[in-house]
């Protein structure tokens, strides 16, 4: 069913009892973000902030559960969806002629323009409150965390339009408040809105953006969605609501944006404006993502509707509510990855430590001799897919979201000398691994179970077997790492985790590289991870978000006599020679916030006390360290 805007969706949230309503005042900086962070993590509800300081009740984590995320797109779960688009693309690949002939002719595309997005002449609902004297400290923009440039935007709809096609896009960028009229536009490098940009920039003339906030909740989504680029969010958002969405167009400028919108921010952007400073910014990487120069966005009005709600979110160590709509992506983009790249896909799953980019697991229906590889291949190039790190590939019968089973599947299935394969390539910008921004090292791993034409040597054995090795392994390294550092076996696997004060002792991670090189005696195999001292060992999670975001793979990882992997992910500020870029903090809530909101928890009503969670990752934050910075 749609939503006529935030308030319904709220009221749907209610009545499921997955809201919270908050009237104890809570400050948009730092505090709400504080808040929110330990509610996420701890499973919460969605939060309605109706006491901050303005007139507009802020809604937060409001896709952070399975069932809220099913919630915001109409349905009980997002299995409905994928079937819905698995239907539409079986009928259209079961057609004969070219692609558009059956399109053109499929009962599926006329059911699917049934949903193109049209446009009314007539004001809508978010333009019945206008403000031609824009003032953005009208609204509570969150400042997230201690080190942040300032207040940002996080929950945007971003509206352009290519000047010479006049294709329309709506992308997800977040917005640095500047002063009261306007911002910073951190669209990336490898975004469509930065690609509408330099287009305008060779006309000369302004860019007409608008900025939409709430709405239908399915907008968010469509707005993150990894669409092709000819491909209208609307569209998207349409078809899963079975209901076009109108467009109305804006005061000031020429761009449209949906009638049911809670808040519309329009402006321009001078292309041939010199660009400002943006950020840092706590990011979805669990990192702050560093200062840099975007350009700037004058707001020339700010309309609403009567009862606007102002929608946030927040990022920063996994898993946030972020987790919650990649998870969507995989189920709902499941069947267009199969149909239009890799029909062998059978699941996808981008685990939370992840954070989206830095690792896929991919399950395929094996068939022939080399086709985990031509998986590997085809998927490092396709549309988002470009940008993950470490992609892995299975077959058979493994459930690829069980870590401990998967675990044992690879070490059985892969062959250390020939099922890894290295390359390099275009990066997240938010990757801070490479010494070379946006470009950096890859790791594709073909885990498949092999056939009778392939080469087949397990990289180690199953659980329980050889475990005089793992113990003699993990005395080795501690010999070599020296007094003060720490290990573990997790699993009875031939796992070895290993905590080692880089700062200190910049060469540790090297020589404990080179002198497992030397090992000529086959007495062991397994797999050596190495990881900063701050880490506790024995919490895999964090121990694999830490080694996937610090990790460039062609740099980082080390192959023994086919035996052992060993992969380094400490910190490379500290390494030898020193690291070509600035290296990122880590994302923490600071000590006087966690106290005022301690002191205020039982007034909030959201039930017995929850811990912060910065507490458990303080340590990781290296505050003072002229080798790690924040901004």
């Amino acid at each position: 069913m749609p939503y006529s805007g935030l308030s319904a969706f709220i009221d749907s949230l209610e009545k499921a009892g997955e809201l919270a309503r908050i009237k104890t005042y809570a400050d948009p900086v730092l505090e709400i973000t504080e808040i929110t962070d330990r509610v996420t993590k701890s499973g919460g509800k969605a939060l309605l902030f109706e006491n901050n300081g303005t007139n507009f009740p802020l809604l937060i984590n409001a896709y952070a559960s399975d069932k809220r995320m099913a919630m915001a797109m109409g349905k009980h779960d997002l299995d409905e969806v994928a079937d819905e688009i698995a239907d539409l693309l079986t009928q259209i690949s079961s057609t004969t002629g070219s692609f558009l002939s059956k399109l053109r002719s499929l009962p599926a595309f006329i059911k699917l323009s049934g949903y193109f997005p049209v446009t009314t002449g007539r004001k809508g609902i978010c333009q019945r409150v206008i403000h031609r004297d824009p003032d953005l400290n009208i609204l509570p923009v969150l400042k997230c965390w201690p080190h942040d440039g300032g207040r940002f935007v996080t929950l945007p709809m971003v509206h352009t339009i290519n000047p010479v096609t006049r294709k329309a896009n709506v992308g997800m960028y977040r917005m640095q408040i500047l002063d009261r009229n306007r911002t910073a536009m951190h669209w990336q490098l490898h975004k469509t809105g930065a690609a509408h940009f330099e287009s305008w920039k060779k006309t000369g003339r302004l860019m007409p953006v608008s900025v939409a906030l709430g709405g239908d909740p399915v907008y968010a989504y469509a707005a993150t969605a990894p669409l092709p680029e000819n491909i209208n969010e609307y569209i998207l958002a349409g078809f899963l609501r079975k209901k076009k969405v109108r467009l109305v167009k804006c005061i000031t400028n020429e761009l449209y944006v949906p009638s049911d919108a809670d808040i519309i921010i329009e402006g321009y952007v001078d292309p041939l404006e010199e660009p400002v400073t943006e950020g840092p910014f706590g990011d979805h990487t669990g990192f702050y993502s560093l200062s840099d120069l975007y350009p700037v966005l004058h707001v020339t009005c700010i309309t609403h509707s009567e009862n606007a709600v102002y929608p946030a979110t927040i990022v920063g160590i996994p898993p946030m509510e972020d987790a919650w709509l990649t998870k969507a992506t995989e189920k709902i983009f499941l069947p267009p990855l199969k149909l239009v790249i890799q029909p062998e896909i059978e699941d996808l799953h981008m685990p939370d430590a992840g954070t989206a980019h830095n690792l896929a697991i991919v399950k395929i229906k094996k068939s022939f001799p080399g086709q985990g590889k031509k998986v590997i291949n085809s998927l490092s190039g396709a549309g988002q897919m470009m940008f993950t790190k470490y992609l892995i590939v299975v077959s058979g019968n493994v459930d690829i979201r069980d870590y401990r089973k998967l675990f044992g599947h690879v070490c059985r299935n892969t062959d250390l000398s020939s099922d890894l394969l290295f390359t390099s390539g275009p990066l997240d910008v938010l990757d801070h691994s490479s010494e070379t921004f946006a470009l950096g090292g890859k790791l594709g791993i073909d885990a498949t179970e092999k056939l009778s034409d392939e080469k087949s040597s397990p990289w180690m054995f199953s659980q329980g077997e050889r475990t005089g090795e793992k113990d003699s392994l993990m005395n080795q390294i501690l010999k070599i790492a020296g007094n003060g550092n720490n290990a573990y076996r997790p699993y009875d696997m031939p796992i070895v985790i290993a905590g080692v004060n880089s700062e200190k002792d910049k060469s540790i991670s090297s020589r404990i590289r080179m002198e497992l090189k030397k090992d000529e005696t086959g007495s062991f195999s397994g797999l050596i991870i190495i990881v900063d001292h701050t880490l506790d060992v024995r919490d895999l999670f964090t121990v694999s978000w830490q080694v996937l975001s610090n990790t460039d793979p062609r740099r980082d990882i080390d192959i023994v006599d086919g035996r052992i992997l060993i992969i380094d992910g400490t910190i490379k500020a500290f390494m030898e020679g020193g690291f070509a870029r600035r290296w990122p903090n880590v994302v923490c809530s600071a000590e006087d916030t966690i106290e005022k909101v301690d002191k205020k928890w039982d007034s909030l009503g959201l039930g017995p006390f929850i811990v912060s969670p910065s507490l458990k990752s303080s340590g990781l934050n290296r505050t003072g360290n002229e080798h790690i910075i924040t901004g």
